[in-house]
């Protein structure tokens, strides 16, 4: 049944439905709507919201929880998210699972409460310190945002790195039908032999990111490279639109991938062949798909809310096999399709 929701209450019912039983939150605009419907649906289902007193306990909360190997999510937005940073460094040492959504705003600093993709670099690069990863997924609608956590959380656990929905203010005020999931059968959540459950009849574990062993820490460092070569070569994820007889791709992720869609077809109206390709999977990036497209297509134009972050990595992909331009909105301004259009046709071929 499709039932219309706005895009935070669908990411909030979604954690619910994948078996997240612990969310730690501080509240920020623009997904105080995510944070309301945790607190009121999941202590019905058997769940523990609590309201920590920072971000920063916030995050050490997930820690927690995600040690004694229960299912946890946190929640924020861009000036939230950079305070809980250090945490999830820590998780990603611990290799402990865990979601974390950023519902972006416009920055840098307290910036404004509009939507924006100034956080890319955060997301994908590693925010916090260390060699390590997220996996980063960015949804375009409230249906996929809807879908993507249930596979944050699969992910994770599988893999034991801490996943990132990249959404932004936009998708989480919007509303569209959902056809949310169905629930997850707890029976089949993956089980967890390191979670800290209490050593009674057994020896005891440990998990930290902490060894003064240099060899130690390189031997800890190489099995999640390891692991994040294993993610590169499974999780890839990304849409294409119209890209078989392109000459001019758009590459755009997130709510600046919907409204491509539209200018795709704005394009091919007056003539002019434009295709898409969306990354879902922000890390890790779809390098191959893109580099492949540019063996034949002459222009690859980057489209984001940004200053061209996304933009390094399409023109890593594309390694000079084509043209780079960038057309790149700031401070929280969402361009039309009409704007975009416009840039496209100073490109196109």
């Amino acid at each position: 049944m499709r039932v219309l929701m706005r895009g935070n209450e669908a990411i909030a019912e979604a954690a619910i439905r994948a078996g997240c039983k612990c969310y730690f939150c501080y509240p920020i605009t623009p997904q105080g709507e995510l944070v309301e419907y945790m607190a009121r649906h999941l202590p019905q289902q058997g769940g523990v919201f609590l309201q920590a007193e920072s971000e920063v306990a916030a995050i050490n909360m997930v820690y927690g929880a995600s040690a004694a190997g229960v299912r946890t999510m946190t929640s924020s937005s861009s000036p939230g998210i950079s305070l809980k940073m250090e945490g999830i460094s820590y998780l990603a040492g611990s290799r402990l699972p865990a979601v974390i959504v950023n519902v972006m705003r416009g920055g840098p600093g307290l910036g404004n409460i509009a939507p924006a993709q100034g956080d890319y670099f955060q997301a994908t690069k590693g925010g916090g310190h260390g060699d390590y990863r997220l996996i980063v997924l960015a949804p375009s609608t409230v249906q996929e945002a809807a879908e993507l956590v249930m596979l944050a959380f699969d992910l994770s656990d599988h893999y034991r790195v801490p996943a990132m929905i990249l959404a932004d203010g936009m998708l989480g005020q919007m509303m569209e039908p959902v056809e949310l999931p169905e629930p997850v059968d707890e029976g089949t959540i993956l089980e967890k032999p390191w979670a800290l459950t209490g050593a009674e009849g057994r020896e005891p574990r440990v998990v930290l990111s902490f060894d003064l062993d240099p060899q130690g820490l390189k031997e800890m460092n190489l099995t999640l490279q390891r692991t994040y070569r294993e993610i590169e070569a499974h999780e890839v994820r990304w849409e294409e639109v119209d890209t078989a007889d392109a000459e001019i791709l758009l590459v755009a992720y997130g709510t600046m991938g919907r409204i491509a869609k539209t200018v795709v077809r704005l394009a091919r109206a007056e003539g002019i062949r434009a295709g898409l390709l969306r990354p879902i999977s922000l890390w890790p990036f779809p390098y191959e798909p893109i580099r492949a497209l540019a063996e034949r297509i002459p222009v690859v134009l980057t489209v984001e809310l940004s200053a061209g972050q996304m933009w390094e990595d399409v023109r890593l992909a594309v390694e000079g096999r084509a043209a780079t331009p960038f057309y790149g909105e700031l401070g929280g301004v969402v361009p039309t399709p009409k704007e975009i259009l416009s840039e496209v046709k100073k490109h196109a071929r």
